[in-house]
């Protein structure tokens, strides 16, 4: 396990570094002028608005302006634009807000998925399978702002049931899972029903398939219960295609945070680095996107590790 890892690592700098580039050319290639967001040019000479641009380090060589970045990144020193703070600290700020709705939603995505594909091969063709594969094809094509804005309109404006926007209560700072659960439950929802319908149409393929293969069968014929030929041969042998699908889903579910966190007003990530494009705050984009892109490959490394869970004869390294 340790040597994987070792192995892992020369290949995430160079992703990490990849992402660095792209991220950089992308952002200083688009069009807007920062400095013209900070101060109305109208206002400004010529020279003080080449001052403002020097001072933003615009006027500098591209390849300058890179390297000077990615250095001010990895030591903590890179400032926004326009609030002058450090970016990570930005981050930071953000980051936890992102982590728990993604987390909630793979924890829900990942078990009402396999419970849902589960009991459909169980019961292939029936009515039930019908249910679920009609749950499952509406979360596939519902838009998830479409499907966030109803659920506000329902359980926030109409019944007055759930809070229709924010991850805690005006003015409070707790982690209370009492107080940010009723907060939390509609993005979560919205987040992970996309994740809930693939979950459920892989575990339900695969299960079917394993429920038909010689092991299976030798498993029932030894007098095995079928409680345990389902949960402890079909099952787990079909979890390893959800821990593949959960590895890709990941990084859709943080680039899916970005609507849900703007639906929600969530002061996520996502919606930190749609507000810093819309200004055109480099520094502030480039971080959430390298810290995104970090999150990304830590997922992959974590996928790796869990086939080995799964099934314990996967050896990495």
């Amino acid at each position: 396990m340790p040597r994987y890892i070792l192995y892992r690592l020369p290949l995430t700098i160079l992703v990490l570094f990849g992402v660095s580039i792209l991220t950089f050319a992308i952002v200083r290639l688009a069009p807007g002028d920062p400095s013209a967001l900070l101060v109305d040019p109208t206002q400004l000479t010529r020279e003080e608005q080449v001052a403002v641009r020097r001072e933003l380090g615009l006027e500098d060589p591209l390849p300058v302006q890179y390297v000077r970045t990615v250095t001010a990144l990895a030591a903590g020193e890179l400032r926004s634009f326009r609030t002058r703070r450090p970016t990570v600290e930005m981050v930071l700020e953000a980051a936890p807000s992102t982590l728990l709705l993604v987390g909630s939603a793979v924890t829900i995505g990942v078990t009402i998925g396999v419970a849902m594909g589960a009991v459909a091969a169980l019961r292939p063709y029936s009515r039930l399978d019908d249910a679920v594969s009609v749950l499952a094809l509406f979360g596939l094509s519902v838009p998830s702002f479409w499907l966030g804005l109803m659920l506000i309109y329902v359980f926030a404006e109409n019944l007055h049931w759930l809070p229709a926007s924010g991850l805690r209560p005006s003015g409070s700072d707790t982690w209370n899972p009492l107080v940010v659960g009723p907060h939390l439950l509609m993005p979560t929802l919205v987040l992970a029903s996309g994740m809930v319908a693939a979950v459920a149409r892989y575990t339900r393929s695969s299960m079917l398939e394993a429920l038909r293969s010689d092991y299976v069968r030798t498993a029932r014929a030894k007098g095995l219960r079928e409680s345990q030929v389902v949960v402890r041969h079909a099952l787990r042998n079909s979890l390893i295609t959800v821990v593949t699908l959960v590895g890709v889903l990941v990084p859709i579910l943080l680039s899916g945070s970005v609507v849900v966190e703007s639906v929600f007003g969530i002061p996520g990530m996502g919606r930190l680095a749609v507000s810093a494009a819309l200004a055109r705050d480099y520094p502030v984009v480039m971080t959430t996107t390298m810290v995104a892109a970090a999150l990304v490959v830590l997922s992959s490394l974590v996928t790796d590790l869990g086939y080995t869970l799964v099934d314990p004869r996967i050896r990495l390294g």
